[in-house]
C-alpha cells in the first residue's frame, strides 16, 4: 500500500519502506546530504538504526531518490512549502471596507479588525464611509470616524490616497508596509538591549 498525502489541490503518492520497489536507490540522509546509492535493503536497514523511515521523493529518477526522513515531518515540511509557495505568489487585491459616520464603537472595531486582516494578506484597503440622508450636512462627524480607522491600522499601512469625497461617500485607499511593523519589532528589541547593557 502507497501512503497518501492529500491536499485540497491534488493528491500526492510517496511509497516508503518495504513500499519501494525500486531495488537500487541513490539514498540521502535527513538534512539531504547525499549518501549514495544503495541497495533497497542497505537503505532500509540505515533508515531502521536511525528509528527513521526511508521515503522515496524522486521515483522517476534513475535510479530513484530516496530520504531517510521522519515521514511525518516530511510531510509537514512538503506542506509548509506549498503554503509558503502559495503566499508568494498571490496577487494582491483592493478588498472594500464600508464605514458609517455614526458608528458604534463595537462595529468600528470589528471594521477595524476587517482592515487588518485584508492588510495582512497583502491586500490593498478601500475605506468606503456613507452618508445617508442627511447625514452629509453634518461631514466632520465622517471625517473623525475615517480617522480613527486610518490611524488604527496606521502601524501595518501606508495611507496611498486621502480621505476625499466622491458624491455622499468618503472615501481613502490604503496599502500593507511590513517595513514598519519590522521597524517597531527593531526598536523594541534595541531599546531591551540598551536597557540591559545599563
Amino acid at each position: 500500500m502507497i501512503k497518501k498525502h492529500k491536499s485540497k489541490q491534488q493528491r500526492v503518492f510517496y511509497r516508503t519502506n518495504e513500499r519501494i520497489a525500486a531495488q537500487q536507490l541513490r539514498v540521502l540522509d535527513f538534512e539531504g546530504k547525499q549518501i549514495g546509492v544503495l541497495t533497497k535493503f542497505e537503505a532500509l536497514n540505515k533508515a531502521r538504526a536511525e528509528g527513521l523511515d526511508l521515503v522515496e521523493v524522486a521515483p522517476m529518477a534513475k535510479p530513484p531518490v530516496a530520504k531517510i526522513i521522519d515521514f511525518n515531518k516530511f510531510l509537514y515540511q512538503q506542506e509548509k512549502k506549498k503554503k509558503e509557495e502559495k503566499k508568494k505568489s498571490k496577487v494582491s487585491e483592493t478588498k472594500e471596507v464600508r464605514l458609517g459616520p455614526f458608528m458604534s464603537e463595537h462595529d468600528l472595531q470589528v471594521m477595524i479588525r476587517r482592515a487588518i486582516e485584508f492588510l495582512e494578506d497583502n491586500n490593498k484597503v478601500r475605506l468606503v464611509l456613507k452618508f445617508v440622508g442627511r447625514q452629509i450636512v453634518h461631514p466632520e462627524f465622517g471625517q473623525q470616524t475615517m480617522k480613527k480607522v486610518v490611524d488604527a491600522i496606521s502601524h501595518i499601512s501606508k495611507l496611498e490616497r486621502d480621505p476625499h469625497f466622491e458624491g455622499k461617500q468618503l472615501i481613502a485607499i490604503v496599502s500593507p508596509e511590513r517595513k514598519k511593523v519590522n521597524a517597531e519589532t527593531k526598536d523594541q528589541e534595541l531599546s531591551t538591549e540598551t536597557v540591559q547593557s545599563n
